[in-house]
């Protein structure tokens, strides 16, 4: 079992008055995980640890920052067998997909290391004689990063990558689910030579949670909050952060639909459906919750859809080679069990699949879903997908628009100019043509609108997020007051 303390000011410490939780693996239900269950008082120490960091790693250049993030990518890459162990035994993920989490993190670590020499300003025109005018981007300061399990190394990593490639120090406020893989995110960094407080882990049991997360917003030298997880809790740190004028970058919820037009390549649109709906155990952000086919060709697409998905196999992980590992706990399942009853108790039809026993669940369609249906507008966030039979394009969208998220959706056409028009209409941050829903590469500018959250990692993106905007000038001449 995996026994952590916190990591704060570049130690391993035990929590104030030493407390521990516990973390199972969610179908054996035994302990994998034992960890430091941070306090008020361990929170305050992390933001005071980054905040003296911040002074000292404000001073360090981009090539030094960019090489100690290249030695990161290359740690993470040389554990990544340790990472799969952590991830598999926490969430129940498989080793396929933990192994990608680590490929693409390490790809996150690098592209942060290309962005260090690109935090770059601006000179600006004035009308005042001789001055020079410059928008410069600077360090913000002590960010937070909390990340969630489902896709635990890439959104851990993400969490605090670009803010170290802009010269912040960081604190990872690690998921309750999953603190050992998300603590040896951090080990790697330190070792990698993010020390002395440069890079801070708190972990805390999932009772302290909003305790420990408030103090951190409310510090005073915390300077901005990443968050990626629930709508729900997404506005509960909004709401705190708003109290204390911090600005806050929101990756939310998903409600991802995939538009199949009459002329889609059917073959190509059952593929990314199967991918987009089932990977992960379709606990992903960006999964393919909506399928909106035209009447034209749903009786095929469904078919076909349903004879891919019957052949996927689940089961624990552990226990053989499965495209399905468990979900991420036994109310999950329930409700997904819920969505589906309500789902066929008002009409529509189980195509394949069905209830969660435990934390196991078969690759699920629901077929002629409607907006009477809970699993028409809920975040089902589970191998349970939902077809949605529109007549024609116009219905398509708007079908696709009647969402209060709008984070991924993709459309499949084989008039590209069509697709590329319509995309133009679609409410999503992201938004694929031929393409399935669920993607993400560090250098995109990556997240979503309404209730999916504002703001985007990624990319240059990524630094305006976490840096300053400054207005500078340099008087270069005598200058005239009108006083």
């Amino acid at each position: 079992m995996n026994a952590l303390d916190l990591l704060i000011g570049g130690e391993s410490r035990l929590a104030t008055g030493g407390g521990i939780f516990n973390r199972a693996n969610p179908f054996s239900q035994r302990d994998v995980t034992q960890a430091a269950a941070a306090t008020v008082d361990d929170a305050r120490a992390a933001a005071k640890s980054a905040h003296l960091a911040f002074a000292r790693y404000l001073k360090t250049g981009p090539s030094e920052r960019r090489l100690k993030l290249l030695r990161a990518a290359d740690l993470m890459e040389s554990r990544q067998s340790d990472f799969i162990e952590r991830m598999m035994g926490e969430t129940g993920a498989t080793s396929g997909w933990a192994g990608f989490n680590v490929k693409v993190a390490a790809a996150t670590l690098r592209e942060a290391a290309a962005l260090t020499t690109q935090v770059q300003g601006q000179l600006i025109p004035s009308d005042v004689p001789d001055s020079l005018a410059m928008g410069v981007r600077a360090p913000c300061g002590v960010v937070v990063g909390i990340a969630p399990w489902n896709a635990p190394v890439i959104l851990g990593t993400r969490a605090i990558a670009t803010p170290l490639a802009c010269g912040n120090s960081v604190i990872l406020k690690a998921s309750e689910q999953c603190p050992a893989t998300h603590h040896l995110i951090v080990e790697v960094l330190q070792e990698a030579g993010f020390t002395d407080g440069v890079v801070n882990l708190i972990t805390n049991a999932p009772e302290d949670a909003a305790e420990v997360v408030e103090t951190l917003i409310s510090d005073p030298a915390v300077r901005r909050i990443n968050f990626t997880g629930s709508t729900g809790v997404g506005k509960i740190i909004a709401e705190k952060a708003a109290r204390h004028l911090k600005p806050v970058l929101l990756e939310l919820g998903g409600k991802a639909p995939v538009l199949v037009l009459e002329d889609a390549d059917l073959d190509a649109a059952v593929d990314a459906a199967i991918f987009g709906a089932f990977f992960n155990q379709g606990q992903i952000c960006m999964s393919t919750e909506r399928l909106i086919v035209d009447c034209a060709v749903a009786d095929t697409f469904v078919e076909k859809l349903v004879m891919r998905a019957k052949e996927l196999k689940v089961g624990n992980p552990r226990d053989g080679d499965f495209q399905l590992g468990t979900l991420i706990d036994s109310k999950a399942g329930e409700k997904l069990n819920s969505l589906i009853d309500d789902a066929v108790a008002k009409g529509a039809r189980l195509a394949c699949g069905g209830r969660a026993e435990g934390v196991i669940m078969p690759a699920t369609v629901i077929d002629g879903v409607t907006p009477t249906m809970r699993l028409y507008t809920e975040e089902s966030f589970g191998p349970l997908t939902s077809v949605i039979r529109v007549d024609g394009e116009d219905e398509a969208l708007a079908v696709a628009n009647d969402s209060e998220y709008g984070l991924s959706a993709a459309i499949f056409s084989r008039d590209t100019a069509r697709a590329i028009k319509l995309a133009g209409h679609v409410r999503s941050g992201i938004c694929h043509v031929n393409a399935p829903t669920v993607h993400d590469e560090p250098q995109m500018p990556f997240g979503g609108v309404q209730a999916s959250g504002y703001g985007r990692f990624g990319g240059k993106a990524g630094i305006e997020e976490f840096t300053e905007l400054r207005w500078v000038t340099v008087q270069l001449g005598p200058r005239h007051y009108p006083i």
